[in-house]
């Protein structure tokens, strides 16, 4: 594939800047745009950037995507062969506090994305979504799926993001992929989420917060596999819905908690909790359409992930220990 020119919306997150890198790292030229929100401590998403601004290929701008007028200005000076929205606002349970604040982001700014697009002639988007909309449908996830009973702000807003592209799409003759990620991790990760906060506890001898008996599972997946999938989604035409998971067996909190105690050496003081009524029971993805339509397939099994995680936590350990989470 030629060289190209790509915006990466959310570009200081976890996946923007995997996949900002990954771009890079092949050749291309990427725009990256975030407002660097306080949703969770911007620190990290600094550290993020860091590595990416020493590219003379990357270009980054403080922008909010539900502010059209600033993002306007982004497709007036850059010509972009395609866009891949990653920005938004995540996490189910704080969805509850702020739900303004996620339709403002996750629906209203893809809505700014794809019109900005029609104005200036970009035809592809690569649109991040959540494994949280298939609630209550059967396991594993497929994604013809009906998806249609979100149970927080956080997975209503993304569902509203999917049916606005799909819109664009049949309206306007867009390409979409939209990805339906399953818990995203690895080094670097989200402090919001529990792997990471799992790691730092257990390493600096705090208790954990778990929620429930621990059996619920996930089908986690690490995050350089989240990312080539997220760039091998470029060319696909037509509107696909595709699933990004690990694919295998999903792997329960507790032995979760189990791998990352051997791994740090270290037992876990657990502070039980009442199971959140947001949380899903499991989560498993069907990836064959990923397969089929992707050529991808995860590389990373979760001793490999964890391993890779834990190592970079305690390469950090200093200045992640001033993180707030």
């Amino acid at each position: 594939m030629p060289k190209g020119t790509y915006l990466v919306t959310g570009a200081a997150g976890f996946i923007g800047a995997r996949v900002a890198g990954l771009l890079l790292k092949r050749g291309d030229r990427v725009v990256g745009v975030d407002d660097l929100n306080e949703a969770y401590d911007p620190r990290l998403k600094r550290f993020r950037l860091e590595e990416l601004t020493q590219e003379i290929r990357f270009e980054f701008r403080r922008i909010d995507i539900a502010d059209l007028t600033a993002l306007a200005s982004v497709f007036r000076d850059v010509q972009f062969d395609a866009v891949l929205n990653l920005a938004a606002q995540a996490g189910i349970r704080r969805s509850q506090e702020d739900p303004f604040g996620y339709l403002r982001v996750n629906s209203l700014g893809a809505l700014n994305v794809l019109q900005s697009m029609v104005r200036h002639g970009v035809k592809k988007l690569v649109l991040a979504s959540t494994s949280s909309l298939y609630a209550g449908d059967d396991i594993p996830f497929r994604e013809d799926s009906p998806a249609n009973r979100p149970l927080s702000p956080y997975a209503a807003s993304k569902k509203g993001a999917e049916a606005m592209a799909h819109a664009f799409h049949f309206m306007q003759g867009l390409n979409v992929t939209v990805l339906r990620y399953f818990t995203v991790y690895g080094p670097g990760g989200r402090p919001d989420m529990s792997i990471f906060r799992f790691v730092q506890q257990i390493a600096g001898g705090n208790p954990i917060r778990l929620f429930g008996d621990g059996t619920q599972s996930r089908d986690i997946t690490y995050i350089d596999d989240a990312a080539r999938a997220t760039v091998s989604a470029l060319p696909l035409p037509g509107y696909e819905i595709v699933n990004v998971g690990g694919g295998k067996t999903p792997i329960s909190l507790n032995a979760l908690i189990e791998q990352i105690e051997s791994r740090l050496g270290k037992r876990a003081v657990v502070e039980r909790c009442p199971v959140h009524p947001l949380d899903l029971r499991t989560a498993q993805a069907d990836i064959s359409k990923a397969a089929r339509l992707l050529d991808w397939r995860p590389e990373y099994t979760v001793a490999d992930g964890l391993a890779k995680t834990v190592d970079w936590h305690r390469a950090n350990r200093e200045w992640l220990s001033r993180i707030d989470f």
